[in-house]
């Protein structure tokens, strides 16, 4: 069992996102998962990402506020405790347009062909 605690989190800067802090929960270390890395997002007033896509799937879990999630012309507002699955290619766009700060977990496998497994 590997056990990280919050306050040795790191943080990370993910491309196309602004007004967000990014944090590393799990992953890209020895004695993490083997096939994904879970980070935790803190979305300002106006934060977001995109719109863009990646080649693999991504889940959003909404902890606390509300994100806004656009693909193909079509709005979803996900609130505490939603989540949604972004397939590989989908273009999304995400904005908080809240004035609070959403809180949300990502979890995204980590490329294809690499294995992190007692790395």
């Amino acid at each position: 069992m590997l056990v990280k605690r919050f306050d040795d989190a790191k943080p990370y800067e993910a491309p196309e996102h602004h007004g967000v802090v990014g944090l590393r929960l799990q992953g890209f270390e020895k004695g993490g998962p083997a096939n994904q890395w879970v980070g935790l997002s803190q979305f300002l007033p106006g934060g977001g990402a995109g719109p863009d896509s990646t080649p693999f799937e991504k889940v959003y879990i909404v902890l606390d506020g509300e994100m806004t999630v656009m693909i193909d012309g079509r709005e979803t507002v996900l609130g505490k405790y939603d989540s949604c699955t972004i397939a590989p290619g989908e273009v999304r766009k995400i904005v908080n347009r809240r004035n609070d700060v959403c809180i949300m977990l990502v979890v995204i496998p980590y490329p294809e062909g690499v294995n992190w497994e007692g790395v």
